[in-house]
């Protein structure tokens, strides 16, 4: 989630899957204080640049907010998609959906904040969303705690207000801007 103290009348509570298994597809979510899904644009724009299918990716969305990278990924065949989200409301939406979508045996949402399910977690990441509340800074912890979650050459997606210093690990593939927001793909070596 990123913060924005109104409704984006853009999105009015709903996102689109824009491909893969289930392209078209609006998914409804529920209100959350700072919640701005990544735009249709953006998405658009970061599935061009990691080539369309997941097919077999390990997906990690470690801020869900509405799900819209992580079911987009799950639409686009990845093998396991982890959401975590800390709005417990907004979870058991999530949850809904995926049953919704059929998603329920790729997919896995965690209520619990992202930092803490890395700090516990053993699995290795072939691709990493990272889209936090806008006022979130916490980055120099997540560094350490993500890098032994990431695959040789694993995709880590950034969406921030302003992306952050990174280590010397990640190295920028692409990089872009829409509204208030920069994003950026990197790959790690």
């Amino acid at each position: 989630m990123k913060s924005s103290s109104k409704i984006n009348p853009k999105h009015n509570n709903q996102v689109r899957i824009i491909g893969g298994t289930h392209r078209g597809r609006k998914l409804n979510f529920i209100h959350a204080d700072g919640l701005r899904p990544t735009p249709d644009s953006v998405r658009e724009r970061l599935f061009n640049w990691l080539g369309q299918d997941l097919t077999g990716q390990n997906v990690l969305d470690l801020f869900a907010g509405s799900g819209a990278l992580g079911f987009e990924a799950a639409s686009r065949h990845a093998k396991q998609v982890v959401m975590c989200e800390t709005n417990r409301e907004m979870t058991r939406q999530l949850q809904h959906l995926s049953r919704e979508l059929g998603f329920s045996g790729c997919l896995h949402i965690h209520s619990q904040d992202g930092l803490a399910y890395l700090k516990q977690s053993t699995q290795k990441f072939d691709t990493v969303f990272l889209d936090p509340p806008f006022a979130w800074q916490n980055w120099t912890d997540l560094w350490a705690i993500l890098q032994p979650c990431l695959q040789e050459n694993a995709s880590v997606y950034i969406e921030a207000g302003r992306l952050p210093d990174t280590p010397d690990w990640l190295y920028k593939h692409r990089e872009g801007r829409a509204g208030q927001s920069h994003f950026a793909l990197f790959y790690y070596e």
